[in-house]
């Protein structure tokens, strides 16, 4: 099984940690994305949204690093990661959905503008993390995970860009729960760093 990589991407981390936790061997791929090797074949045919992550795996081809959490922990991870059951599944997935919006429009555009100088507007990336932080902070502090009270995908798809919010000019020192729920996911056994977390 195949992961086409970016070492500073946080999409790419969230299945470098979940493969990690769960004990998922993945070959990684370096992706020279400087050079724009992404937006070039091989992967620009594997992956016409010329972004990264992608998955290879025994024919299928993946992208997004929701859907490929997704299809990882179906297959291989078993369902302490993701439940079948509607009502636990909905409880993952939507944390899945926030990752996907406003931790990737929050903090996550924060860092692009921040660490890699993409033209977002900055002052709307803040304002997007001064909502959903103290939201996540709170539910944290009723709870030791996101999900189910246990570690699962939807710890490994919002806690990437949320640790790496400082990077972007968002601090979380008024987050305490969040920290703390970092520090939780840095003990899990099989945990995996990335620079800046």
């Amino acid at each position: 099984m195949k992961l086409y990589d970016l070492e500073l991407s946080g999409n790419c981390y969230k299945v470098r940690l979940f493969a990690a936790l769960a004990g998922i061997p993945l070959e990684l791929i370096p992706v020279d994305f400087l050079d724009g090797e992404h937006k070039r074949p091989p992967l620009i045919d594997l992956n016409p949204w010329g972004q990264l992550p992608i998955l290879e795996d025994e024919g299928v081809v993946l992208r997004d690093s929701q859907a490929i959490l997704v299809y990882l922990a179906s297959k291989y991870g078993g369902e302490t990661w993701l439940p079948k059951d509607p009502a636990g599944l909905a409880e993952v997935v939507q944390w899945l959905s926030t990752s996907a919006n406003e931790i990737q429009n929050g903090p996550g555009a924060a860092r692009l503008v921040d660490k890699f100088g993409y033209a977002i507007d900055k002052e709307d990336t803040i304002g997007r993390s001064a909502r959903i932080l103290p939201l996540i902070d709170d539910h944290l502090a009723r709870h030791r995970w996101l999900a189910l009270d246990r570690p699962t995908i939807a710890d490994c798809a919002v806690m990437p860009y949320v640790a790496l919010a400082p990077e972007g000019a968002v601090s979380l020192q008024t987050y305490p729960h969040i920290r703390q729920w970092i520090g939780r996911m840095k003990e899990l056994p099989g945990f995996v760093p990335m620079p800046g977390v």
